[in-house]
């Protein structure tokens, strides 16, 4: 597979910047999206593989990748990835991850200073990882100085110790919220937000639970052209064939379900460019009604 980071497409007035940080095989399809049923994989083999799935290894094919947008002055990054050299539990692909995302970015033309405003679309740690770097004392510091990191409220009291870091659930709660977020709030850099928040003219957040308590997705609107920003309401194309069905992360299933519709209803209705943020190949796509459901359209960011 080859990587399209830092490719760009300006919509209205708004430029959109590719930056991957990581992309390859991850998990079983089943396991991924364990309500589909190996059959959709099958029947939609031609255009699945190789960008989204290895029908040999059967392992769904996934991408870390940030976003970019440069709107009416403000460099706006959404979502920060996993981050460099972070030991976690989970996939062993995920476990100390050597990447460049900070290169990335700057051959992007973004170095940390530049970035107004960082959203993290929720709090899972392949979204917040890289929220901070070590500071020189060797502590946690946000690793863009100048930014505001809008964070979602219901997902900061989930996820942090007044919600007991969601519990348990994730044995890495605790430590993502203490070196991705709390270091945010030391700083005076977190910004929480909840019902609704506009950043500008053009871009807007709105609440889209059931992946979290309070993940979001991001609303962009200029001149004529129409994107969202979803981040994993849809981890693979096959839940735009089958909304009904929820990753594995999904903290509350049936939330997750309801929200992923109505988001793709309205993607369809009002041609918005859906930008998910694990998806391979192109990125993003166009959706269109298909009966009572969806499918993928035209693939890319070019209208």
């Amino acid at each position: 597979m080859t990587s399209q980071s830092g490719r760009s497409v300006v919509l209205g007035e708004v430029e959109v910047i590719r930056v991957v940080e990581w992309q390859g095989p991850f998990v079983p399809a089943s396991r991924l999206v364990p309500e589909a049923g190996s059959e959709v994989w099958r029947e939609n083999e031609d255009w699945l593989a190789p960008h989204h799935w290895e029908p040999r290894s059967d392992l769904a094919v996934l991408t870390l990748q940030s976003w970019v947008l440069r709107s009416g002055g403000l460099t706006v990054l959404v979502d920060t990835g996993l981050g460099n050299g972070r030991e976690r539990p989970g996939p062993a692909a995920f476990g100390g991850l050597r990447s460049d995302l900070p290169g990335a970015l700057e051959r992007a033309g973004v170095r940390p200073q530049d970035v107004d405003v960082v959203v993290n679309t929720h709090l899972h740690g392949d979204h917040v990882g890289g929220n901070t770097v070590l500071g020189a004392g060797g502590e946690r510091v946000p690793a863009f100085p100048n930014a505001r990191y809008l964070v979602p409220a219901a997902d900061d009291a989930h996820y942090g110790p007044g919600g007991g870091w969601a519990g348990g659930v994730r044995e890495d709660d605790r430590v993502i919220y203490e070196d991705c977020v709390a270091p945010l709030h030391r700083a005076g850099q977190a910004e929480l937000w909840d019902g609704a928040h506009r950043i500008d003219e053009h871009l807007a957040l709105e609440p889209a639970p059931g992946h979290t308590p309070g993940s979001c997705v991001l609303r962009l609107a200029s001149g004529d052209d129409r994107a969202v920003f979803v981040g994993d309401l849809v981890h693979s194309p096959v839940q735009v064939l089958r909304p009904a069905c929820n990753s594995c992360f999904c903290a509350d299933p049936g939330q997750a379900a309801a929200s992923r519709r109505r988001i793709l209803e309205r993607a369809a209705d009002e041609n918005e460019l859906l930008f998910p943020a694990h998806f391979g190949g192109a990125g993003a796509v166009e959706v269109r009604r298909a009966g009572d459901g969806f499918a993928p359209g035209e693939w890319g960011a070019a209208r």
